[in-house]
C-alpha cells in the first residue's frame, strides 16, 4: 500500500495534488510520502516484536536527511556504507550507537571519523579491513563492537546486479573461514566480537534463501558460541522485494519475512538486526515528469519526457520496470496505444518502457513514476550538464522541497578553470 491515489481525476501524494508541486517545484522531481515512509518502517518494526531487536534502515536506498530524521524519529536505526551516509544520518539527529557501518572498502580516514562520533557496530568485510579496524581502534584507546559479514553461498535468485550473497560475490568472507577469522579477531586489540552479519542480495521475492542462509547462520552460531564467542546479536541484512510491476506476483510481507527468521534463528536470544531499504523507500516515493514532445517513428511512437537516465537509471542499467501513469485520471474505457517511453540523454539506452501500453498523452501532460523512491535520487547525476533533479517530503497537507534543483550557475561554480589556462 502507498499513499498515491486519485482524487477528482488528480493523482495525489497524500493530501496533496502532483499538479501543485510540478507547478510550484517544475519537473522531473522526486515527491516521497511521509506516511508511506512510516508504514512500511512500522511493518518491519511489528513483525520483529516477538524478541529485541533493530530495524535500521538502509541510507543508500534513499538518503536525504529529511527522510533520515523521519525514520529515526521513529525509532529507526540507520545502516550506513560510506562516511557521507554516516555524516547525513548524524546530521538527520540519529544517535551513534543507533547507527550500523557496513561496506566493503571502508577506508581509515573513514573508521576514524565514525569511532570519533560513535558508532553500533562495523560489520567487517575482509580480513584485511579486520586488521586496520584493529590498529586504528588501538591507537584511538577504543574497543570496537564487531561482526563479520559472512557469505554463506546461497543463491538468491535475483538480478546478478543486485545479488551479493554468492561465493563469486565480493561481499564478506567465506562462511568456512568464519571460524578461523573470529579466532584472529579475539586476538586483535581494540575488537570486541558483538555477532555475525548476513546480506545475500536485494529485490528477493522468495523467502526460501532466506530460510537457507538463516540456517547456516544459526549453525556458525553455535559454532561460535563452542569456541567461547559471545554472539549477541544477527545483523541479517534486508532484501526483501517489492512489486514494481502489475503482475500476479505477490512479493513476501515483512510479517512472513518476520516469522522466517522466527523460526531459523528465534531460540538463539540474539538481538536481531535488519537493514532493510527498498521495501520502505520504493513505494514511498514517486518521479513526476512532463512530456515534451510525442513523436511518430517508423513503425512506433516515442513519449519524449523532461525525466532521463540520469534522473532514473535503474532501467537503463537493470532493465528495471516502474509502472508509468498519467497524473489525470483518464476516462473509463479509453483507448490506449503503445510507446516507447525515453527521456533528452543523447544516449539509447535512455528509455524507461519499450512498447508500453498508455492512454494518448500530448507535450506538457504529466506523468508519474510509481515505485521510484528507492535508488532513484541517490542515482542520479548531472549527466548531459542536466541540473541535479529536486526532492520534496509530503506529509498530509503539508509539503516541502527537501533538495532544490540547481541552477545551471551554481553546476558552473563548482568548476574551476586552472590559471595556466587563462581566465578569458
Amino acid at each position: 500500500m502507498d499513499h498515491f491515489l486519485y482524487r477528482d481525476g488528480i493523482l495525489h501524494a497524500e493530501d496533496v495534488p502532483l499538479t501543485e508541486i510540478a507547478r510550484r517545484v517544475g519537473t522531473p522531481v522526486y515527491v516521497y510520502s511521509a506516511a508511506t515512509l512510516l508504514r512500511h518502517y512500522n511493518l518491519f518494526d511489528e513483525a520483529l516484536a516477538w524478541g529485541p531487536h533493530l530495524v535500521c534502515y538502509a541510507v543508500k536506498a534513499a538518503s536525504n536527511i529529511a527522510i533520515l530524521k523521519l525514520l529515526g524519529d521513529a525509532g529507526a536505526g540507520m545502516d550506513v556504507v560510506s562516511e557521507g551516509e554516516y555524516r547525513r544520518a548524524r546530521a538527520a539527529g540519529v544517535p551513534g550507537e543507533q547507527i550500523v557501518f557496513s561496506g566493503v572498502g571502508k577506508t581509515e580516514a573513514e573508521m576514524r571519523h565514525v569511532l570519533a562520533g560513535g558508532v553500533r557496530q562495523i560489520n567487517l568485510e575482509s580480513e584485511a579491513e579486520m586488521r586496520l579496524l584493529s590498529r586504528v581502534a588501538d591507537e584511538m584507546g577504543l574497543e570496537v563492537p564487531v561482526t563479520v559479514r559472512v557469505n554463506p553461498d546461497v543463491d538468491a535468485k535475483t538480478h546478478e546486479k543486485i545479488a551479493t550473497g554468492k561465493s563469486e560475490n565480493k561481499f564478506g568472507i567465506p562462511i568456512a573461514k568464519a571460524r578461523q577469522v573470529y579466532a584472529e579477531i579475539a586476538a586483535l586489540p581494540g575488537l570486541r566480537v558483538v555477532g555475525i552479519d548476513v546480506h545475500i542480495g536485494s529485490q528477493l521475492t522468495d523467502l526460501d534463501p532466506f530460510r537457507q542462509a538463516y540456517a547456516k547462520v544459526a549453525d556458525l552460531t553455535h559454532a561460535l558460541r563452542a569456541d567461547g564467542h559471545s554472539i549477541e546479536r544477527l545483523d541479517l541484512g534486508g532484501g526483501l522485494g517489492i512489486p514494481y510491476a502489475r503482475s500476479n506476483l505477490a512479493p513476501p510481507v515483512p510479517l512472513e519475512y518476520g516469522q522466517v527468521i522466527r523460526d531459523e534463528v528465534g531460540d538463539l536470544g540474539c538481538e536481531i538486526e535488519i537493514e532493510p531499504g527498498r521495501l520502505i523507500a520504493g513505494n514511498a516515493g514517486i518521479l513526476l515528469a512532463s512530456t515534451i514532445f510525442v513523436k511518430e517513428g517508423e513503425g512506433r511512437d516515442f513519449l519524449i519526457l523532461d525525466a532521463a537516465m540520469n534522473d532514473l537509471i535503474r532501467p537503463a542499467m537493470y532493465g528495471a520496470h516502474h509502472d508509468i501513469v498519467p497524473v489525470v485520471e483518464p476516462a473509463p474505457g479509453i483507448d490506449t496505444r503503445a510507446y516507447d517511453i525515453v527521456g533528452p540523454v543523447c544516449e539509447s539506452g535512455d528509455t524507461f518502457a519499450k512498447g508500453r501500453d498508455m492512454v494518448p498523452l500530448s507535450a506538457g501532460d504529466l506523468v508519474a513514476f510509481r515505485s521510484a523512491g528507492a535508488y532513484g535520487a541517490v542515482m542520479a547525476s548531472e549527466y548531459n550538464a542536466r541540473p541535479l533533479i529536486p526532492e520534496v517530503l509530503v506529509q498530509g497537507e503539508d509539503h516541502a522541497i527537501i533538495r532544490p534543483r540547481p541552477s545551471y550557475d551554481e553546476m558552473i561554480s563548482r568548476e574551476a578553470i586552472p590559471h595556466w589556462l587563462g581566465d578569458d
